[in-house]
């Protein structure tokens, strides 16, 4: 299933959720021409957030991504407390949820490093670049380390 970028994002915003959008889709955002396949977010651990998360993603069926079929889940408050982060699968496609990155920390420490943008009808906060391209490179994973020389080339075009 493709992940519905155009309703999973509104569909956060819309429910007041406070998130920061970091991965793929924010490399697409600042410039990126990578095609990415899932939602990537770090969201503020504050125990009404996790009802706001619970709430607005419970109409979606999330679960595990890569669990088996049949495995007892139920994404709720208390899910969400005692977990950190969860790579899901909804209705709207892929949606990875991040109580801290590598390189990054949690919302409250990547925030500053944020900037508000207009997408898909609504606003959100987005990671800048430079903090983008430090979080790809503390997560090593060759996909991201491949997308890094990309997001280079941006911060210089920027410069120019």
């Amino acid at each position: 299933m493709r992940t519905r970028f155009d309703k999973l994002l509104p569909l956060l915003v819309n429910g007041h959720v406070e998130f920061i959008l970091i991965g793929g889709v924010a490399g697409n955002v600042l410039g990126s021409a990578r095609l990415t396949f899932d939602v990537d977010v770090v969201y503020d651990r504050s125990k009404a957030n996790l009802e706001r998360i619970a709430k607005v993603l419970k109409p979606q069926s999330p679960y595990l991504r890569g669990a088996p079929p049949g495995l007892p889940f139920v994404l709720d408050v208390p899910t969400l407390r005692n977990g950190l982060n969860f790579t899901l699968t909804t209705k709207l496609g892929d949606l990875d949820l991040l109580g801290e990155v590598v390189g990054g920390g949690g919302y409250k420490e990547l925030l500053p490093h944020t900037f508000v943008v207009s997408a898909f009808g609504v606003k959100f906060r987005c990671v800048d670049l430079p903090t983008l391209i430090k979080l790809k490179r503390a997560a090593g994973r060759p996909k991201d380390l491949e997308s890094i020389a990309e997001l280079q080339t941006l911060v210089e075009e920027g410069k120019r």
